[in-house]
């Protein structure tokens, strides 16, 4: 038999009748899922050094286990120094059971090594049911060797949902597990 993931075979069997049972759904179709989660990182001092995009590029690949690309400046900036398709950026799109196993390494691994962590804050919402979070350090995910890097960085994560509302896209997250502030 082939393998599923943890939270994907949660999703499944108890977070989709709690959801349905919370919002009164219909269909099955209406119930909201985790469409894709993109993990970025702006490395805005590689325009003067481009050795830093690869060490994020390396960095993200590792944290993720999908290889990252490099993004590309849209255009010039006269008073950063930099030009139009000047590597700036790296970024990875999870979908399916990465994405899954990404967002399972997230909750029971890395957030706990957050110092003094009461909970990621619930105002990430961009009103259309996606939620952003931003880690101001790296070394929170063990697949980092903090011996081998050279400066500590933070990242983005989005996780775009199909929900239609802040609120579905909130408790369809809790549900699978992330921890949000209790207010």
């Amino acid at each position: 038999m082939a393998y599923v993931p943890r939270l994907k075979k949660e999703y499944k069997e108890r977070i989709m009748k709690a959801l349905t049972e919370e919002f009164g759904y219909s269909n099955v179709m209406e119930v909201p899922k985790l469409q894709k989660i993109v993990v970025s990182r702006g490395v805005g001092a590689a325009v003067a050094d481009k050795k830093l995009i690869d060490h994020a590029v390396d960095e993200l690949t590792m944290i993720t286990g999908q290889k990252a690309v490099s993004t590309m400046s849209k255009k010039d900036v006269a008073a950063f120094k930099l030009r139009k398709g000047m590597p700036i950026g790296a970024k990875v799109t999870l979908r399916g059971e990465r994405m899954y196993e990404f967002l399972d390494r997230l909750v029971t691994t890395a957030l706990p090594r957050v110092r003094d962590f009461q909970g990621i804050k619930a105002t990430g919402f961009d009103g259309r049911g996606n939620y952003n979070l931003g880690v101001t350090e790296q070394i929170i995910f063990p697949e980092i060797n903090i011996d081998r890097i050279n400066r500590i960085n933070g990242m983005d994560i989005t996780f775009v949902t199909s929900a239609q509302t802040d609120k579905e896209a909130k408790s369809l997250l809790s549900e699978l597990g992330l921890p949000f502030k209790k207010n």
